[in-house]
């Protein structure tokens, strides 16, 4: 592929979100925040943005997320169609997580010391529940939340400060995770498939609204989680007690860094779902090296095969690479603002620059070539060897 095509990709795009932007200089100051968060910089801050731009100064940008008077709804609505048309697939996969934001002082959106993943720890952090797009094509994020504390809202004036909307009221991360959800089939992105950790999978209004919608689950559950085997309504902690060593099967969920993921695995039957077509499954998986046991529910047709459920459940690792390069190659956790839609603004204009290179990569899948692509004189930072580009 050569650079006018990277160029017409870069365009396509921005004429895709032009309708959001007031004005000319909405769409100018959009194409110029996009092209930094896609430049070859270690750091995307504002800063170093309006340097490789050539501004002298960073205050052009602050205002434009500060102050721009632009909804971040519709951009993120484009970005699910543009995602859509690129890489939707009939048995896409939806992939729902969180990721925290390390944070010092008490002033940005939502901080507070609580448990980051990926710190490992509890950090003073913010949190985003984010939606993640996976076919064969690619994986992306194409929608995120804002994980406001419940007792953020016990201080009003915080919130003010802090331009938390009156109408934004509190909610947990399968709240969140399920509003986006309904949203993204509302706006007809092709799924078939949906697939979380524990948090999400043992929230019970978000399994049963898939499967009224007929939507396919593989959902990671823990162990205070309770189904019924034969005629008893077990914990998982106690099914996981008592399988029968004849029933494992080896199976591959996917490649990873070092090679294919071999476990050993077993699907339990559970109780018909919805008639006789669809059925509810107990699906284990245990780990070759140290023997760890892990739970998922399942929820699809009887004629799917047992093999989709574990490629499915290996599916959830996309979203962990959908934030590792997200953040290190278009800035997602570096931003400077403190504002609830500032964290918006800035967020969602990531997730179209990482989206532009998913696409970009799915194009050049086996391409040996460098690819390079210079909007406005700055170098589009291409993807790393992982994803099948050389840099």
């Amino acid at each position: 592929m050569v650079n006018h095509e990277l160029e017409s990709a870069f365009e396509e795009l921005m004429s895709r979100i032009e309708d959001v932007f007031a004005g000319k200089q909405g769409c100018m100051s959009a194409k110029k925040y996009l092209t930094g968060l896609l430049s070859k910089m270690e750091r995307k801050n504002n800063w170093q943005i309006a340097e490789a731009l050539g501004d002298t100064t960073p205050y052009a940008l602050q205002q434009f997320l500060y102050r721009g008077r632009y909804n971040t709804n519709k951009l993120k609505d484009h970005l699910q169609t543009y995602v859509n048309e690129k890489l939707g697939e009939p048995d896409g996969v939806f992939v729902v997580d969180e990721t925290g934001f390390l944070k010092q002082g008490k002033r940005s959106c939502g901080v507070k010391r609580q448990y980051s993943g990926t710190a490992g720890k509890v950090e003073n952090c913010q949190i985003g529940v984010f939606l993640t797009y996976a076919s064969q094509k690619g994986h992306t994020p194409i929608d995120r939340r804002l994980y406001i504390p419940k007792d953020w809202f016990d201080d009003p004036d915080r919130c003010k400060k802090a331009g938390i909307p009156d109408t934004v009221e509190f909610q947990t991360k399968p709240e969140m995770a399920l509003e986006m959800i309904k949203n993204a089939t509302t706006a007809g992105v092709s799924y078939q498939w949906v697939t979380g950790d524990c948090v999400y999978g043992d929230y019970d209004p978000l399994r049963l609204w898939l499967e009224a919608q007929r939507k396919y689950y593989v959902l990671c559950v823990s162990g205070k989680e309770y189904f019924q085997i034969g005629e008893q309504n077990l914990s998982v902690k106690t099914i996981l007690k008592d399988l029968d060593e004849k029933n494992w099967f080896l199976a591959s969920c996917g490649d990873g860094s070092k090679g294919a993921r071999v476990y050993d695995w077993q699907l339990l039957e559970l109780p018909v779902a919805v008639g006789a077509v669809w059925k509810r499954y107990l699906l284990v998986r245990r780990s070759k090296s140290d023997g760890e046991l892990r739970a998922y529910v399942c929820f699809a047709p009887q004629e799917v095969a047992i093999l989709k459920f574990v490629e499915v459940a290996g599916v959830r690792w996309t979203v962990e690479c959908c934030f590792a390069e997200s953040k290190s190659l278009v800035g997602l956790d570096e931003y400077e603002v403190q504002s609830y839609m500032g964290w918006y603004k800035h967020v969602t204009f990531a997730c179209l620059a990482h989206a532009l290179l998913t696409v970009l990569s799915s194009k050049s899948l086996g391409a040996k070539a460098i690819q390079q692509y210079k909007p406005s004189s700055c170098s589009l930072s291409v993807f790393k060897k992982k994803r099948g580009l050389h840099g």
